[in-house]
């Protein structure tokens, strides 16, 4: 069971939710619902042979794959700490990599026959699969309860989702138990981030945990930083870059829980609707509904503008490719400004909405919810709500904000 709970500040008596979720009982009935996402349209294909794979000896499938589900090979970051079902093979000399795009993550260990790719869905949150690599054949299936007992926990805002991880490793990568781990976001501080991680880029003064292991029950961050290479910890040559770049986990934090947030919220919603609430015919019924409803759309909404985010205090500086290919995939306005326009000097984004509003995730949100966040988003946005809890957005900066939304996704506002 995955459980999701929403409380309700300063909203009419009787208006609190306590939400438990149970995603195998409906409306969402997890493991029976036919997927509909980027990774099952494949499958389809590949049963159709209208696809097919190219296997090679370094790296079985994994280049054909991330063809066939677009994702650039620059997005590769790299994880040493055992955090994975494939903790066998998994070591600081033969990390994991992990490639992403918008709604898609593949994970690829050296020396392993098994890949593991998790994709957004519309009505399952996230749905997961597994790639069976012989030099004959892939086999790609969808898995449910080995992966949900990780990935639909509260790590995961208690819905089916994604996550990445800061922990203490050990020297063989193995995560001390008895120390704290951090669940990270564009909201984490830069020196909870990455532990167990492999990190390449500029960050000036600024430490992290990645990049190093416990030494004596320590965990020295003092010359782990700023790394151009990763050549004197393993074979880089065996993976498709030899970076796990700063920018590309920056931007991996800050999608996971956005998706996460709009699953928490549309499931949340879905709930609600399926016990039969948001018909009221009252007036004082229609009014807790509303106040539910706005108390559910928030958190997308605070997360999508980058609320409580971490301030970087020296500029930031990630491999030029991932960068310019990630900025590249727009859109963008009449006058050349996206969402993905980086910053990277004191936050992550120039325009600090997240791109994901273009995602299919946040378009497929059930509608009064989509209408809502569109509503709490343009009273932000057009300078209507000055709380406190939008004060790093100036004048500015949400005109220009809302400029490029409404050129680039003129619905959202209609």
């Amino acid at each position: 069971m995955a459980v999701c709970s929403i409380g309700l500040v300063n909203a009419p008596v009787g208006a609190q939710i306590n939400l438990s979720i149970d995603i195998e009982k409906p409306p969402f009935e997890y493991s029976q619902t036919a997927a509909d996402n980027r990774v099952s349209r494949l499958v389809e294909k590949l049963n159709a042979k209208t696809v097919q794979l190219q296997y090679s000896r370094e790296t079985g499938y994994l280049r054909s794959i991330l063809r066939a589900l677009e994702i650039p090979e620059s997005s590769q970051t790299l994880v040493f700490s055992k955090t994975s079902m494939q903790v066998r093979y998994i070591s600081r000399r033969n990390p994991r990599a992990i490639y992403f795009n918008d709604d898609t993550y593949v994970g690829w260990v050296r020396g392993s026959s098994l890949m593991e790719i998790s994709t957004a869905d519309p009505k399952l949150g996230t749905a997961f699969y597994t790639v069976d690599m012989m030099p004959w054949r892939a086999k790609v299936e969808q898995a449910y309860y080995d992966c949900l007992a990780c990935h639909a926990t509260s790590m995961t805002q208690g819905v089916p989702g994604h996550t990445v991880r800061s922990v203490y490793p050990e020297v063989d990568g193995s995560v001390a138990s008895q120390r704290e781990s951090f669940i990270t976001d564009h909201s984490s501080p830069i020196s909870q981030r990455w532990g167990g991680w492999y990190v390449t880029g500029r960050h000036g003064e600024m430490r992290h945990m990645g990049n190093t292991f416990l030494r004596g029950g320590q965990l020295d961050t003092r010359e782990n930083g700023n790394r151009l290479s990763l050549w004197d910890d393993f074979e880089t040559h065996d993976y498709l870059s030899p970076y796990s770049d700063i920018v590309a986990l920056m931007v991996l934090e800050h999608q996971t829980q956005m998706h996460n947030a709009i699953t928490q919220a549309d499931f949340s919603l879905r709930q609600l609707l399926h016990q039969g609430e948001g018909t009221a015919e009252r007036s004082d019924e229609a009014a807790e509904w509303n106040a539910r409803l706005r108390l559910i759309a928030k958190p997308v909404v605070d997360y999508a503008l980058f609320c409580n985010e971490a301030p970087l205090t020296a500029p930031v500086n990630g491999s030029i490719i991932f960068a310019e290919e990630f900025s590249n995939r727009g859109p963008v306005d009449r006058l050349g400004r996206s969402l993905r326009d980086f910053d990277l000097k004191t936050r992550m984004f120039k325009y600090p909405c997240s791109y994901l509003v273009y995602s299919p995730a946040f378009d497929s949100m059930q509608k009064p919810l989509k209408d809502e966040v569109a509503r709490q988003l343009l009273a932000v946005l057009k300078g209507e709500n000055q709380d406190d809890t939008y004060r790093h957005l100036d004048a500015r900066t949400r005109a220009d904000t809302l400029a490029i939304l409404r050129e680039t996704k003129p619905d959202l506002f209609r």
